[in-house]
C-alpha cells in the first residue's frame, strides 16, 4: 500500500533549492514534517477550523502550505475555484503537478488543469492569512530543528 495519498503524489520529486529546512530534500520530505505535528488547528483557516482534526489534518492549509512548497522548490501555485468561491491552492514545478492538502477532500476528483495562477501579495493581504504562513513556517523549521538534533548532524 502507498504512503502517499495527496495529488500528485507520485512526481512529487523535485530537489529543494536550498538548505533552509534541514532533512527536507523533496515534497515527500516536507510531507512528512508538515503530518508530525506541524500542520494544527492554528495553522486551519478559521471559517474551516471548528472542523479540523489530527486525521485530517491538511483541512484549511492549502494556500500557505502552497507557497511555502514555492518557497523551498520554486514553481507556481495554481487555485482550483471551490463552490464557494474561495480558491483551492496547488503546486506546478519544473512541470510536476502536486497537491499537498488534497487529502481533505476526501474522494472528490479535483480538476488541475486550466487554473489561474495564486499570488502570495493577493492572499496574504489578509492578515490572519500571513500570520498563519507564518506561524506554519516557525513551526516547520523548529521540526526541522528537532529532527535535525535526534538524528545528529547525518541529516
Amino acid at each position: 500500500m502507498d504512503k502517499y495519498h495527496f495529488y500528485g503524489w507520485e512526481q512529487a520529486d523535485v530537489p529543494a533549492q536550498g538548505m533552509d529546512y534541514k532533512g527536507i530534500h523533496t515534497p515527500l520530505d516536507l510531507y512528512d514534517r508538515l503530518s508530525a505535528g506541524v500542520w494544527c488547528a492554528d495553522t486551519c483557516a478559521p471559517r474551516l477550523r471548528a472542523r479540523w482534526t489530527a486525521e485530517n489534518r491538511t483541512l484549511g492549509q492549502c494556500s500557505i502550505t502552497a507557497f511555502l512548497v514555492q518557497d523551498i522548490f520554486g514553481g507556481k501555485v495554481y487555485g482550483i475555484r471551490r463552490p464557494d468561491g474561495n480558491y483551492h491552492c496547488y503546486n506546478v514545478v519544473d512541470g510536476h503537478i502536486f497537491d499537498l492538502t488534497s487529502e481533505q477532500f476526501g474522494d472528490e476528483v479535483l480538476s488541475y488543469q486550466d487554473n489561474p495562477e495564486q499570488f502570495r501579495e493577493v492572499h496574504f493581504a489578509k492578515g490572519e492569512k500571513r500570520q498563519r504562513y507564518a506561524l506554519l513556517k516557525r513551526r516547520l523549521l523548529a521540526q526541522c530543528a528537532l529532527e535535525s538534533q535526534n538524528l545528529g548532524a547525518c541529516v
